[in-house]
C-alpha cells in the first residue's frame, strides 16, 4: 500500500482564534443558562406538590405523578450533562451533544403539548429554550 500524504492543517489567524474564543464563550454561556433553567425545572417537578404543578402547568393533571417526577429527574440529568465538559472535555463533549439532543427533543415535545393545551406562554418559553439549545447542539457537535 502506498502512503498517502495529508497536508497539515493551516494555523488559525489571530482573527480566527479570537472569533473561536467568542464562539466558545457564547456556547458556554448558553450551556450555563440552559443548565440553570432545567435544574430548576427538574427540582420543581421533584419537590413541588402535584397541586402546585397542575396550577402552574395543566399537563401534569393528565399524567401520573411518577411520570412528572421521572421527567424532573431526566431534566436534571440532561442539565448536568450540559456541564460535563467542566469535568473532562474528552468525555464531556459527547455528553454535551447527547444532552443537547435530548433537551431539543424534550423541548419540541413540550412545545407541542403546550400548544395543544392552549398554554401560549409556556409554548413561547419552549421556543426560546429551543433557540438557546439548538446552537449548543450544532456548535458542540462539530
Amino acid at each position: 500500500m502506498a502512503a498517502t500524504f495529508t497536508p497539515a492543517p493551516r494555523p488559525l489567524s489571530a482573527r480566527e482564534r479570537l472569533l473561536a474564543g467568542y464562539r466558545n464563550m457564547a456556547l458556554w454561556t448558553l450551556q450555563g443558562w440552559i443548565s440553570m433553567f432545567f435544574i430548576a425545572a427538574g427540582y420543581a417537578k421533584l419537590s413541588e406538590p402535584m397541586d402546585n404543578l397542575v396550577a402552574l402547568m395543566s399537563w401534569p393533571a393528565m399524567v401520573s405523578p411518577a411520570f412528572v417526577r421521572g421527567l424532573g429527574i431526566a431534566e436534571i440529568v440532561l442539565a448536568l450533562g450540559m456541564l460535563a465538559p467542566l469535568v473532562s472535555w474528552t468525555f464531556g463533549r459527547p455528553l454535551v451533544v447527547v444532552s443537547a439532543a435530548g433537551l431539543v427533543g424534550l423541548e419540541a415535545i413540550m412545545l407541542v403539548v403546550h400548544i395543544l393545551g392552549g398554554n401560549a406562554g409556556l409554548a413561547i418559553v419552549n421556543l426560546i429554550l429551543l433557540g438557546l439549545t439548538i446552537p449548543v447542539l450544532l456548535g458542540r457537535r462539530a
